[in-house]
């Protein structure tokens, strides 16, 4: 056998590798913003802060708003996600074994940029509903929804929340949610679990939230704007033959990171999983 790969092999399966990351592997790099292509270890995301509109004399000067800049600044770390395919082993298997390593990297990689993501969410520490003796109830939605009016969040079509799979049984049981009586046909939760739109935000259930190790599980409800997703390299994929193992190793890699840009834009909501 030839000591390296077709290079038919090697394209096939980084595109097989990229677009098994495209549509199964991130559920919230989507929710967030991101910058691509990232020259360096570091990207700068830039924050803006309010204006104020004022009035002005006859032939007076237009008053200046002063907006006030300030930048975050996001670290890039280095990832890798590998497996060995045989190459005998491949003769015996009714499967497609590079499609299975293929979709396996792909999703071990996606759940690494919802982790960073998550990760830069659990940041936040401004706006908490901390009732730590209940799930997700309507009360707390309701203040949650309070809690971002009050800091000017728009109501854009860019808010979204990050719920558990345990806080997405608990708004099965809240007939706004869940009944079409209020929502309509086309908006029930049963057609779909993966997103739904409700209060002008979309919903999406997660299984990677974290928790304090007591059975208490942090949700969280924000602005597009609010998070920032940055990526020096996206998914790649590299193929080597092993003669020695008679085997492929595929080794998958990206370069990501996330930094929480704007706490303002995030309510957080702690529920307890036990109750």
């Amino acid at each position: 056998m030839s000591t390296t790969i077709s290079e038919a092999f090697v394209k096939q399966f980084e595109r097989e590798v990229h677009e098994a990351y495209q549509r199964m592997g991130s559920k919230l790099k989507a929710t967030v913003r991101s910058i691509n292509d990232v020259k360096g270890s570091t990207a700068v995301f830039q924050k803006v802060g309010k204006g104020t509109a004022s009035t002005k004399s006859t032939h007076g000067m237009v008053p200046v708003m002063n907006l006030a800049h300030s930048s975050v600044e996001c670290v890039l770390q280095d990832y890798y996600a590998g497996d060995w395919i045989d190459r005998l082993d491949e003769l015996k298997l009714n499967m497609d074994e590079r499609q299975v390593i293929a979709n396996a990297g792909a999703y071990a990689l996606g759940r690494k940029t919802d982790e960073l993501i998550l990760g830069a969410l659990n940041t936040a520490s401004l706006n908490v509903i901390d009732d730590e003796t209940t799930g997700l109830t309507k009360a707390k939605i309701l203040e949650a929804f309070e809690l971002l009016g009050e800091a000017d969040v728009p109501d854009d079509g860019q808010r979204f929340a990050v719920i558990g799979w345990k806080q997405w049984s608990d708004l099965l049981a809240i007939d706004e949610f869940s009944s079409a009586d209020y929502i309509g046909a086309d908006e029930l939760p049963w057609r779909g679990t993966q997103a739904k739109r409700w209060l002008g935000t979309t919903w999406i259930p997660h299984s990677a939230l974290p928790d304090n190790g007591a059975g208490i599980r942090s949700c969280f409800w924000f602005h597009q704007t609010a998070v920032g997703h940055a990526s020096g390299s996206d998914v790649q994929t590299d193929i080597s033959w092993h003669g020695d193992r008679a085997a492929h190793f595929v080794n998958n890699m990206m370069s990501q990171g996330a930094s929480l840009i704007d706490e303002n834009g995030v309510v957080v909501i702690d529920c307890d999983e036990t109750a």
